[in-house]
């Protein structure tokens, strides 16, 4: 099995609702992640779909760019990522400490 097919079953295990373009955004994030490379696909896809939910789907960045560090940013779409993340059929949450 290749890291791409370990990855996409991996995915379909822990996010079973995932819409089909976020699916392949999420895998193809963890296949090009140099840090994500040699991690277990279950800790690169969490990485992997956490961020992509951040930086998609919430207003981290702009937090960012307003001058926000990255853990009071994190804090304040954190609801909205794990509401995300309950759509999509996940069943672990983001912790306020991640």
């Amino acid at each position: 099995m290749t890291r791409r097919e370990e990855l996409e079953a991996a995915l379909r295990h822990l996010a079973p609702d995932i819409p089909p373009h976020e699916f392949d955004a999420v895998v193809d994030h963890a296949m090009s992640s140099p840090g994500l490379r040699a991690s277990n696909p279950e800790t690169a896809l969490w990485l992997s779909m956490t961020a992509y939910i951040r930086h998609t789907f919430t207003d981290y960045d702009a937090l960012l760019g307003d001058g926000y560090d990255r853990a009071s940013a994190r804090h304040f779409v954190i609801d909205n990522t794990n509401e995300i993340l309950a759509g999509w059929g996940v069943k672990r949450r983001v912790a306020d400490t991640e």
